[in-house]
């Protein structure tokens, strides 16, 4: 890339940064970080990508603070909501609405896997009715979220839903910088499919790439004591971002949310979420399936 490129690209990014981040305190000093004398000229796309995240991330380590390189030109409708809806609706078609798999393992324990995210409602909904159809008369359930990389928070609480009772509970909030306000997300009383409901035992099983969404899962029902954590800390993702295209093969990631608790006010940013029966991923179906059984009894 040329010099002129390259200041062009990093300046937008420190813009965008400026004025999106949820953390108006902090983005000042994230932007100054990108300074484009940094960047050598005829240094490629991907390899700017690459270091242009690498000082996004150092001041606060925000893991959804990136600049991505597409290899293909980005759409030009790019970051237009019906057409960023319509790829995920493809994806979803492509890989079953986000559930990998669904299993009866031995002892009437069932297993459902979420992956690659939770998309969309309007592309989930009916697969998580029929996993939830499928595994309405096991007596405890294995949720795995080990190759669950994210998805939408709305989807996430659909999920939930199925897991507790009828009766509304509010599950989480966004802080949104935008609005200034929490976007709060509750349980949904009409459900598609039948709810497994508050009493079965459950286990969420992690690993160190879960992030997001399937945090967002394996946080909310363990702070609410609904399931146990199986496997290893998660990623450390809790801030929605919002895509901006800075180059025809660059895009920025820029959180412009938080997630906050309306149990503690916290979340699971930077940290992870902390499984209650730490074990290696490859291990934490067999874990779970042990420590189901005792609490089956």
């Amino acid at each position: 890339m040329r010099e002129d490129e390259i200041t062009q690209v990093v300046t937008r990014v420190a813009d965008r940064v400026t004025e999106h981040y949820v953390f108006p305190e902090v983005s000042d000093r994230i932007a100054a970080a990108l300074r484009p004398d940094r960047y050598p000229e005829g240094i490629d796309a991907a390899e700017l990508a690459t270091r242009v995240t690498e000082d996004l991330q150092s001041i606060n380590g925000d893991k959804h603070l990136r600049l991505l390189h597409s290899e293909e030109p980005l759409r030009d409708d790019h970051g237009d909501d019906e057409a960023d809806l319509a790829e995920l609706t493809a994806w979803a078609a492509r890989t079953g609405g986000g559930i990998g798999r669904v299993e009866r393992l031995d002892d009437n324990i069932a297993l459902i896997e979420i992956t690659p995210l939770f998309f969309p409602p309007t592309a989930a909904g009916d697969p998580i009715a029929a996993a939830m159809t499928l595994v309405a008369g096991a007596s405890a359930l294995i949720l795995d979220v080990r190759r669950c990389r994210g998805g939408v928070p709305e989807t996430v609480a659909l999920f939930c839903s199925y897991l507790f009772g009828p009766q509304p509970l509010e599950l989480g909030g966004l802080y949104f910088r935008a609005e200034d306000r929490v976007r709060q997300f509750w349980t949904v009383p009409h459900l598609a499919g039948p709810r497994f409901g508050p009493d079965r035992p459950i286990a969420v099983l992690t690993s160190a790439t879960t992030f997001s969404g399937g945090e967002d899962l394996a946080f909310t029902l363990q702070e609410r004591g609904r399931a146990t954590v199986i496997g290893e800390t998660t990623r450390g993702g809790a801030h929605p971002r919002e895509a901006f295209a800075v180059h025809p093969h660059l895009e920025v990631t820029i959180p412009i949310a938080r997630s906050v608790s309306p149990l503690s006010g916290t979340n699971w940013e930077g940290v992870g979420v902390r499984p209650d029966i730490p074990t290696p991923a490859t291990d934490a179906l067999p874990r779970a399936t042990k420590h189901l059984l005792a609490a089956l009894g």
